[in-house]
This record gives C-alpha cells, sequence and structure tokens, in this order.
C-alpha cells in the first residue's frame, strides 16, 4: 500500500479499537482491492466512530459512487460479516465515551426530519443486526440449549430492563409448547424469592447483552448450587460468563439505539422456543389445542 492511495486517518478515534482494527484491515488488504473497494475502504478507515456507527450501506455507496453490494464485497474482503459487524466493535468504547443524551441528539442529528430516511434507517439498522445475528447463531449451541429446555423440569427465564421483554416474550412461547415456564421479573432484594424454587434438573435462561450486574452473577451461582442449568443469551459477554454456563447464544444488540435493543434476543428466544416445540410436537399440538379451548371459552 503505497502513500499515493494511502486513506488518511486523520480523526479523533485514534484510540477506539473498532476503528484501529478496521484501519489495520484496510491497510493489510489494500493491494488486492479493486478500484471500487479502494473508494469504500478508503471512505470507511477515514470516518470517525460517529460516522461508522449511523452509516448505511446505501450511503457509503452513494458517496463512492459505487453500489450496496460493493460495500458489503468491500466488508467481506476486510474479514467482516457485514457493516454490522463494523459497527459492533466500534460502538462499545464510542457508547462508554459519549453520554447517553450525546448519543440520543447526534442519531437525531443523523436522521434529521427526513422520514424516508428515517424510514430507511431503521429497517437497514435492523436488517443489519438480524443477518449478523443469523451468521452468529451455531446450530449445535442451538441444539444444545434447546435440548436443555426440553428436559428442564421448569425454565426460569431472565432479563433486566429491555432484556426483560425478550426474556417475557420466551417464557410465553415456551409455555404455548407445553413446558413449564417462569419469568424472573424481579430485581434486587425480591429476585431472592424468585430464585428459591429452583432445582436439579431446572433451567434458567439468562438475557444479558453487555452488563454483569449482581443478579445476573446471583442466578449463575444459584444454579451450580442446586444442580440446574443455565444458558445464556449475550452479544458481549459470551467471553467473559461461557465458562460458567451451559450454553452461551450470540443475540447482537443494536449499537446506535435505532432499533430496539433486545430485537435478536427476541428472536433467538423464538428459535428455541420453535425448537423445543419440534422435539416434543405431540406435546405442542395438544397445547395448542387446549389453548383454543380456553380461548372459545373466553369468548375469543
Amino acid at each position: 500500500m503505497n502513500d499515493t492511495h494511502n486513506p488518511q486517518f486523520v480523526t479523533s478515534d485514534t484510540r477506539n479499537p473498532g476503528v484501529i482494527e478496521l484501519r489495520s484491515r484496510v491497510r493489510d488488504a489494500w493491494d488486492g482491492l479493486s478500484k471500487a473497494e479502494r473508494a469504500v475502504s478508503g471512505l470507511l478507515a477515514g470516518s470517525t466512530a460517529e460516522r461508522i456507527l449511523f452509516a448505511t450501506a446505501a450511503e457509503l455507496g452513494s458517496e463512492t459512487g459505487t453500489s450496496n453490494a460493493t460495500v458489503i464485497r468491500t466488508l467481506q474482503k476486510l474479514g467482516y460479516a457485514g457493516l454490522a459487524e463494523v459497527k459492533r466493535q466500534v460502538a462499545a468504547p464510542f457508547t462508554e465515551e459519549v453520554a447517553p443524551e450525546e448519543r440520543v441528539r447526534q442519531r437525531l442529528d443523523r436522521a434529521g426530519e427526513d422520514v424516508g430516511r428515517i424510514v430507511g434507517s431503521v429497517w437497514n439498522e435492523a436488517s443489519d443486526q438480524l443477518e449478523l445475528a443469523r451468521h452468529a447463531l451455531e446450530v449445535e449451541e442451538v441444539t444444545a440449549a434447546a435440548s436443555l429446555l426440553a428436559r428442564a423440569g421448569r425454565i426460569y427465564c431472565y432479563g433486566v430492563g429491555a432484556s426483560s421483554i425478550a426474556a417475557a416474550h420466551l417464557v410465553l412461547r415456551l409455555g404455548r409448547a407445553g413446558r413449564a415456564a417462569t419469568h424472573l421479573d424481579a430485581d434486587g432484594f425480591r429476585l431472592a424469592d424468585g430464585l428459591l424454587p429452583l432445582r436439579a434438573g431446572d433451567v434458567a435462561v439468562i438475557f444479558a447483552p453487555g452488563r454483569v450486574n449482581p443478579e445476573v452473577e446471583t442466578i449463575i451461582g444459584r444454579c451450580r448450587e442446586v444442580g440446574a442449568q443455565c444458558v445464556l443469551v449475550t452479544d458481549e459477554l459470551h467471553e467473559r460468563l461461557a465458562p460458567k454456563v451451559a450454553v452461551s447464544l450470540h443475540a447482537p444488540h443494536t449499537p446506535t439505539g435505532l432499533t430496539a435493543e433486545v430485537l435478536a434476543s427476541i428472536l433467538v428466544g423464538d428459535v428455541l422456543a420453535q425448537v423445543v416445540s419440534a422435539m416434543s410436537p405431540e406435546l405442542a399440538v395438544e397445547t395448542s389445542h387446549a389453548l383454543t379451548v380456553l380461548r372459545s371459552r373466553l369468548g375469543y
């Protein structure tokens, strides 16, 4: 990569590991890139963390005179699954260093008042996020997790904040598949009461995207004490917590706030519930029939 083609990396993001990694990959791959791919790589390498987080493939293609497909192909040549993976690597230090209200302001400034652009930005991020989740979710891990749930005496699903929505959704889906499932929706002092019934043979599903709180550590510890199993659904905590749980499933969350934080987590729950149902189809059908009868009695 000679100096005449060297993208200028003069930005304020020299300490962001994700940006540093991106620039390093561009340098290493430069000689093997086409003219169009160099245009995309140069733009990305010279961008700030903020610019990368809120960019869409369409915008990058337009700015470089290329296309969405070229942007994605370029990122894959650089070793990324897609734009969502780049954003995920850039997001952690960016969100730690920038105050929440400032991130909201930046998000609104980027979106502007153009309704069409807002709609496109939300759908594009959701699509990228789910594509990343799809590639990250290993069939072997899903099979292992679903097998634990299928054999469980009772399933406990926990999540705090937005993750509580994913936990409640999984409880609903498992219940409709004929499984005994409980939503752990308390934290702090009251969570202790919810953990008392945990027994050997039970399974706890913990939705914890990126933060380890005392509740998560306590649930894992309680499961170990009584002989129960843990399934973790996370984005950033795999390396830290995977050795402490039976199965760890990857569910990337939004790096920008444009889409629901738990979008991928909810779909991972749907995958688990569907696989559990497939493991005992007769039970799922019987439960569905019972649910229909009860609804009809209630006038639905």
